[in-house]
C-alpha cells in the first residue's frame, strides 16, 4: 500500500492552493549530504541539468558548487531533476545547511505521479539520513507532508484543506 493516497492529498497538490511550487527542505546539511544528493541523481539515472544564473553549464561537485555561490555576488547554482518526465524537481544551492528545493505541481496529478514523489522523497531521506519536508510555497516551516526518518516512510502532517 502506498504512503499516501492521492484523494486522501489532492488538495495539498492543488497550485491555487498549495502555489506551482511547493517548497521542500532537508536540514541540518553538509557539502557531504548535497554530494550524496548529486551521487543519488546519477545512480538513479535522473534526467536532469545544471545551470548557473539561469545559464546551462557543466554540473560540478558540491564543494565547486558551494564555492561557486559562497559570496552574495555569486549566481545560485540549480539542478532540474526529472525522476520521470512528468515530475520537475528545481534544487537551489542557496546555502549548504539546507537542500531547499521545489517541486512543479502543475505537472503533478494522480497516484502513479505522487508515488515518484514519495519515492524520491524516501530516496533522498534514506540516503542523507535526514527528513524531507514539502510546505505550500512560500510556508517554509510548516510542512504539509514529508519523508520522517524516525519513522522511515512518507507521512502527512496536515490534515488537507485545514
Amino acid at each position: 500500500m502506498p504512503d499516501l493516497l492521492w484523494d486522501d492529498v489532492k488538495v495539498l497538490f492543488d497550485p491555487e492552493i498549495s502555489g506551482a511550487l511547493p517548497d521542500v527542505v532537508v536540514e541540518g546539511t553538509s557539502v557531504e549530504d548535497w554530494q550524496m544528493l548529486l551521487d543519488l541523481v546519477q545512480t538513479q539515472g535522473w534526467q536532469h541539468a545544471y545551470s548557473l544564473d539561469g545559464e546551462p553549464t557543466e554540473q560540478v561537485s558540491a564543494a565547486d558548487m558551494a564555492a561557486g555561490g559562497a559570496s552574495e555576488f555569486s549566481a545560485t547554482p540549480e539542478l532540474r531533476v526529472w525522476p520521470i518526465p512528468e515530475v520537475l524537481l528545481i534544487f537551489r544551492m542557496y546555502q549548504v545547511e539546507s537542500i531547499d528545493f521545489d517541486v512543479d505541481l502543475r505537472e503533478l496529478h494522480g497516484q502513479e505521479r505522487l508515488d515518484v514523489l514519495v519515492d524520491v522523497f524516501r530516496l533522498i531521506g534514506q540516503r542523507l539520513g535526514k527528513s524531507v519536508w514539502m510546505s505550500a510555497e512560500g510556508s517554509p516551516g510548516h510542512p504539509d507532508l514529508g519523508f520522517d526518518v524516525e519513522v522511515d516512510r512518507v507521512v502527512l502532517m496536515a490534515a488537507p484543506g485545514g
